[in-house]
């Protein structure tokens, strides 16, 4: 199975470009305005993973096509049909997939039967390339979601429909590989980075975390709580599932329990952690894709010890 990394993670072209040295057959994007700056960066293989409306988006869609390889996503005839107004009078195809849905609840077809409709109408559209299946799989039932995609391959192939590409994705799946017999393609992201959530998945450890945020204890209005200079606009407010907003290395057991816009509220209790104003902590983010988006820029540190400044060139990108 060939990799294809999302970089909503990094969000940075230095990653992408090592994950393609590194042998991965292209990126995955999910916003137009990422994949501009990876194209500008001179990435040339890019699957944006997104129903893409609207004439503003879908010129810059055209355009990013002529200077790009470039491959789209779609679980309905509205999207198809404005793709393929936009396409019809380019002189390339757009290679599109099918989004499914395997479980996850997200966006997507809801059946085998139901991606063979939208193919035959894909298919049919002037501008358009049908070129396969893709699924964001739920977090378990592997053998089940492989299942899913092979019946609804095996229908667009009975019909004489093109399915070269049945591209699967997410971190947590890593390890479920061996279970996807049917995809071509894997779309993980978060594993350059790895975080709390993946933790608790047991997917990684915490020494499998690199990325790290750095905060400052500056306050301590009582016994059981401190207050550190990293609230909303550093650490995202997704649980996905935990009970708090991020790990702190240095004292597990002590609890963020609170954000406001510059606060984090930590709770004490039971940690048996008294930290002092001014000492420096270190947290692992529940979800370091959301907190990739929060800053300018991303300190590296280098195997010399050597710290680099890298602007985190596709942040901000919602359209």
């Amino acid at each position: 199975m060939k990799a294809r990394p999302h970089i909503k993670t990094h969000k940075l072209p230095l990653m992408a470009r090592r994950q393609l040295e590194a042998g991965a057959i292209g990126i995955t994007c999910q916003k137009i305005g990422e994949a501009e700056v990876m194209a500008d960066a001179g990435i040339d293989d890019i699957l944006i993973s997104y129903n893409i409306l609207g004439l503003d988006k879908l010129d810059r869609l055209a355009a990013l096509a002529r200077r790009c390889k470039l491959s789209v996503t779609c679980d309905n005839e509205t999207v198809a049909q404005g793709l393929s107004d936009r396409f019809a009078h380019e002189s390339e195809p757009l290679p599109v997939l099918i989004e499914c849905d395997t479980g996850a609840a997200r966006c997507g077809v809801q059946s085998p039967e139901e991606a063979l409709a939208l193919a035959r109408r894909i298919h049919a559209l002037p501008g358009l390339r049908l070129d396969g299946l893709m699924t964001y799989p739920p977090m378990s039932g592997s053998h089940e979601v492989d299942q899913w995609l092979a019946r609804a391959r095996d229908l667009l192939l009975a019909e004489g429909l093109p399915c070269p590409v049945i591209s699967n994705g997410g971190t947590p799946n890593l390890g479920d590989l061996s279970e996807f017999h049917s995809a071509t393609e894997h779309r993980a992201g978060t594993y350059i980075y790895n975080d709390r959530s993946l933790i608790a998945m047991g997917a990684c450890g915490v020494e499998d975390c690199a990325a790290r945020l750095h905060a400052t204890v500056i306050s301590r209005p009582a016994a059981d709580r401190a207050i550190i200079d990293a609230g909303s606009k550093a650490l995202t407010s997704d649980l996905l599932g935990l009970p708090d907003y991020g790990l702190i290395v240095e004292a597990p057991e002590a609890r963020i329990v609170g954000l406001s816009e510059e606060h984090g509220h930590i709770d004490l209790t039971g940690s048996g952690w008294d930290p002092q104003v001014g000492d420096e902590i270190t947290i692992i983010p529940n979800h370091v894709c959301v907190v990739s988006n929060l800053f300018d820029a991303v300190i590296l540190r280098h195997p010399d010890g050597r710290l680099e400044s890298i602007p985190v060139a596709a942040r901000g990108k919602v359209r």
